[in-house]
């Protein structure tokens, strides 16, 4: 029996899975069934794994999501920011309202603010009485708050609101050690608590009667330290207020104030001038001794602890302070904690 000639099959080895590609597939297949299914894997479209294999992305796969393009812009370094967009016209604005100072270009000034300057009323009370239509100018009655008028026109007020002004009261009262002399603090009564029918001096010959609606919208007329003693001013009026503690204030107030250290003559002469508080410079005082351990103070002005803080700056120890006078008004003889009404002939300039 003959021997078989047939060729025996090429062995196909397999590379190992880093090196198996097509051009490697090809060189070890032979025949035409080999050739035929290379060609035709070659044919096929290459898949997705493989593409993204050979080749880098731009962007990450799950990179956040972008800023509004504005933005992104802006932000950029050294980027050139936006041409903003036109503002949009609006029609131009209601005149405004005019300043309340003479020398203005039309030379008007507030109703109110030159009742206030030729001692009428305070502004507050003008404008109530404007109001209620009490205030002519010229004969002409003005009912519009914030009118403005010139200031050489003639201004009269109704009856009515005279009568309103007497009734406002004023009230002066020898205030005690322990009070304040506005409102409650650290525990502490306003002196104001004291304004009651029973504290009421019973040597005050005014012909005012008391009624407890007086104390409404009483306010005091200026400082008067916890520690201190003496004359303090409640007020209903305005002009006196104004009078009393404005800026342009020039009512004496006098002070007698116990004192402990030795006060040189060049320290006698800061006293009299040459002295600050808080960054400013204080206006000139009359500063005398009253006897061996008692100095008398006369100020135009009332900072706060102001004699306190002067004689600390001398070296110089305050024990006791008490207030004699308010311009032409004095203490006298009103006991501490009793008050008396301002009587009509009494004025403080």
């Amino acid at each position: 029996m003959a021997m078989s000639t047939r060729k025996p099959r090429p062995t196909l080895s397999l590379p190992s899975a880093e090196t198996r590609d097509e051009g490697y597939v090809r060189s070890q297949l032979s025949g035409p069934r080999a050739r035929r299914a290379a060609e035709k894997r070659a044919a096929a479209p290459a898949p997705a794994t493989a593409t993204a294999k050979t080749k880098t992305p731009a962007t990450p796969t799950a990179s956040p999501p972008r800023p509004p393009a504005r933005r992104a812009r802006s932000d950029a370094p050294g980027a050139i920011a936006p041409k903003p967009a036109p503002a949009m016209r609006r029609p131009p604005p209601a005149a405004a309202a005019p300043t309340e100072t003479a020398d203005s270009h039309d030379g008007l000034i507030r109703l109110s603010k030159l009742m206030s300057q030729q001692g009428i009323a305070s502004r507050r009370e003008a404008d109530e009485w404007i109001a209620k239509g009490w205030v002519r100018v010229d004969d002409v009655v003005i009912k519009e708050l914030g009118s403005r008028v010139k200031p050489d026109q003639k201004i009269t007020i109704d009856k009515s609101a005279k009568e309103e002004q007497r009734g406002r009261v004023t009230i002066l009262l020898n205030k005690p050690v322990g009070y304040v002399s506005g409102q409650a603090e650290d525990g502490h009564q306003p002196a104001s608590v004291l304004f009651v029918a029973a504290n009421r001096w019973d040597k005050d010959d005014a012909p005012q009667r008391f009624h407890p609606m007086q104390a409404k919208g009483l306010a005091p007329a200026g400082r008067l330290d916890i520690d201190s003693v003496g004359l303090i001013v409640f007020t209903q009026d305005g002009r006196i207020a104004k009078q009393l503690i404005g800026d342009n204030s020039e009512v004496e107030k006098e002070y007698l104030v116990r004192v402990e250290g030795t006060l040189s003559p060049a320290d006698m002469k800061r006293l009299h001038h040459g002295l600050e508080l808080d960054g400013e410079a204080l206006r000139p005082a009359k500063v005398s001794w009253q006897n061996e351990d008692q100095l008398r103070f006369v100020l135009r002005e009332g900072k706060k602890r102001q004699i306190r803080r002067m004689c600390e700056m001398v070296g110089l120890k305050v024990v006791g302070l008490k207030r004699i006078r308010i311009g032409k008004v004095i203490l006298g003889d009103l006991p501490p904690g009793k008050w008396r009404y301002l009587a009509p002939q009494e004025s403080f300039a």
